[in-house]
């Protein structure tokens, strides 16, 4: 995992770290968060209040159950997502419950996460003003098998295994057999720019100008 980025970490409880935070912040064009809704809310870093404190921000949010509803506040993950939506269920049997062959809803929504953010930046630029993006694992599991129960008797193409889709590197987690980027385009990117780094192995700084990290 975490391809193509960096890996720092900050102790919002300690002094100096929180104004680490808070200098990232004030030149933070996109911030993500990973956190059921409202987790963050006591540590200043509620959507609204960023979008505040740095007007023009966009603030994108992915939960597991998403900010409505009667499970908005609860802790969730991919595999417990399918468990409620029945995608285990469908991958197996109610006695024996299956999964997908990845990490379908951690993965798909992530893309989504990543052209929502695409989407507000483009509308940033030409309207201005801040943007707030909500995503959900359930969400997403919901689109994925209202797509299969369309598609049910249609007939697909024998899946003949990953292989065209994988390749290897060398990095400081040693030797990584891995996922290309699934989306390509003439004269873009074929591969992540680098391989994952330690946890926690990086500054907790800003990328140099070809692009923040």
């Amino acid at each position: 995992m975490d391809f193509g980025k960096r890996s720092a970490t900050l102790d919002l409880t300690a002094a100096e770290d929180r104004r680490t935070l808070e200098d990232l912040l004030a030149t933070a064009d996109v911030v993500v968060t990973g956190y059921r809704p409202g987790a963050l809310d006591r540590w200043g870093l509620a959507a609204e209040e960023l979008a505040g404190r740095r007007p023009g921000l966009v603030v994108a949010q992915l939960s597991a159950w998403g900010a409505y509803g009667p499970w908005g506040e609860r802790r969730g993950f991919d595999s417990l997502v399918q468990v409620a939506t029945g995608i285990a269920a469908t991958e197996g049997e109610a006695e024996r419950p299956g999964a997908l062959p990845a990490q379908a809803l951690d993965h798909g929504t992530g893309y989504l996460l990543a052209a929502a953010v695409l989407r507000a930046l483009t509308e940033q630029t030409e309207q201005g003003g801040s943007r707030v993006v909500r995503l959900a694992l359930a969400r997403t599991a919901a689109w994925l098998t209202e797509g299969t129960a369309r598609e049910a008797g249609q007939a697909h193409a024998p899946y003949e295994g990953p292989d065209p889709w994988l390749t290897e590197t060398t990095g400081a987690l040693g030797r990584l057999r891995y996922a290309l980027p699934p989306i390509r385009f003439a004269g873009g990117p074929v591969d992540w720019a680098r391989p994952p780094g330690r946890w926690g192995g990086d500054p907790a700084r800003w990328a140099p100008a070809a692009g923040r990290g």
